[in-house]
């Protein structure tokens, strides 16, 4: 569990690397919306392990603009060194999450889910009503 030192150095990373990339970052290769979904830190602060989540484009585009943020990770590190109010600031280390993909996923499926039972449901009623109510030939 991390400490509470952790979780505002770790909250102060996260404002600081989606500073960095909305506002600093000019490469055309970086494309969607972009999300700092977590940050872990060790109790030694030396490395902060970044978790972003690329939205509204292609896998392909998903890589290309993670390649082109870790290209620039110099540029975000010194970012985050600038708001870092301690000696020694954490070397970033950048991750796709893949958990919002996954989850996107899966609220999709049971979404899908959900409208082919409702669809099952309506069939079935107008085939009760149907049988209930049969038409008389005269």
């Amino acid at each position: 569990m991390p400490s509470i030192r952790q979780e505002k150095m770790a909250r102060v990373i996260k404002e600081a690397v989606s500073e960095a990339i909305a506002n600093h970052l000019s490469d055309p290769r970086i494309e969607g919306f972009i999300s700092v979904t977590q940050v872990n830190l060790p109790p030694d602060l030396r490395f902060a392990d970044v978790y972003l989540s690329v939205f509204g484009v292609s896998e392909k585009a998903v890589m290309l603009t993670f390649k082109a943020i870790t290209h620039a990770s110099h540029r975000i590190q010194s970012v985050v060194s600038n708001r870092w109010h301690s000696k020694y600031c954490p070397t970033l280390r950048f991750h796709l999450d893949e958990n919002f993909k996954k989850t996107l996923e899966t609220m999709k499926l049971i979404e899908e889910a959900n409208k082919a039972h409702e669809e099952k449901e309506k069939a079935e009623k107008e085939q009760q009503e149907q049988d209930d109510n049969p038409q008389q030939d005269q």
